[in-house]
């Protein structure tokens, strides 16, 4: 009798044990109905998308991060991470994945070679500089261009009949400028135009927080103000950018910087990101900017609006 009720648990148990594993194996082989297979190589990885702290790089880095998103990758956002410093050494280290970059910024401040003014150039040149020295490869550049400039309102440019940086220069004894107080110290501001464009002398210099030039100049404190190509102020008071008819400032395109190692393993995201370089024009990201810093909306649903009307996100 005892060996019989031993020989009828063992059985009973054996039973349990390879029912257990049916079940396993079919879970195992049957994928949910529910579920969105992840991209090839991206499975077990989580891409960290990051920004600098200003208001175009919070709208492309998120752009970055939903088309991803979009695609089936798992992303984790550090969006404002920091200037170029904090974000150049977060990628040597491997502490983030992406981030938008300018190719002007590549080339002087990271990789502090000479300035040169012809957009290809200096693409393949940070192409180039970047892949050799820290593995981080550039993806396509858009066709804007955030480089330093001068702007001034229609009626002041008509006032005194200046189109160029030359024109300018010309009448600078007439003109007070408006922008950060460290302009009239870098190489690359006040310094180093009056180096490029002759000796002159403003009639003023008026040294305010970066938030409050384009209020300074539309009010008539200031004939000229230092703006960056892309600010959405631009626009939205339909000012005029002098021209850089001597060529002072290197191009400032924008492009996704994507770790070597990161893009081997996903080679998906370089067809991805680089369907949206296209759709950033000066005009159009203006508007963008604007709509953050100008409209005070927030930059998510700015860049996911975007996407959506350009066909990026559904």
């Amino acid at each position: 009798m005892r060996r019989f009720i031993q020989r009828t648990v063992l059985l009973t148990l054996l039973m349990t044990i390879i029912a257990a594993c049916g079940d396993n194996a079919a879970s195992t082989s049957v994928p949910s109905g529910n579920s969105t297979p992840a991209p090839s190589g991206s499975e077990n990885q989580v891409i960290r998308i990051a920004s600098k702290n200003f208001t175009e790089q919070f709208i492309v880095g998120e752009m970055y991060a939903l088309i991803l998103e979009q695609a089936g990758y798992k992303v984790e956002r550090k969006i404002g991470l920091g200037a170029t410093d904090v974000a150049q050494a977060a990628m040597e280290k491997g502490e983030i994945d992406i981030y938008p970059e300018y190719t002007g910024t590549g080339l002087l401040t990271v990789l502090k070679l000479p300035t040169q003014t012809d957009p290809k150039a200096v693409y393949e040149t940070v192409k180039k500089g970047y892949a050799e020295q820290f593995k981080i490869a550039w993806l396509d550049p858009a066709p804007m261009n955030n480089t330093q400039a001068l702007a001034m309102t229609k009626e002041g440019a008509q006032k005194f009949g200046i189109i160029t940086i030359s024109d300018m220069a010309a009448k600078a004894s007439e003109l007070r400028m408006i922008g950060p107080p460290e302009f009239q110290e870098r190489e690359d501001g006040l310094p180093g135009i009056q180096a490029k464009y002759g000796n002159f002398e403003l009639k003023e210099y008026v040294p305010v927080d970066p938030g409050l030039k384009y209020k300074g100049l539309v009010e008539g404190n200031a004939d000229v103000v230092v703006a960056f190509g892309t600010d959405g102020e631009i626009a939205n008071y339909g000012l005029v950018v002098l021209k850089d008819d001597r060529a002072m400032f290197p191009p400032y395109q924008i492009a996704p910087l994507v770790r070597q190692s990161v893009l081997d393993a996903n080679p998906k995201v370089a067809e991805l990101l680089n369907a949206l370089a296209p759709k950033l024009d000066d005009a159009t990201m203006q508007k963008l900017n604007f709509e953050v810093s100008g409209n005070n909306r927030k930059y998510e649903d700015v860049a996911k609006e975007f996407l959506t009307a350009q066909g990026l996100l559904k």
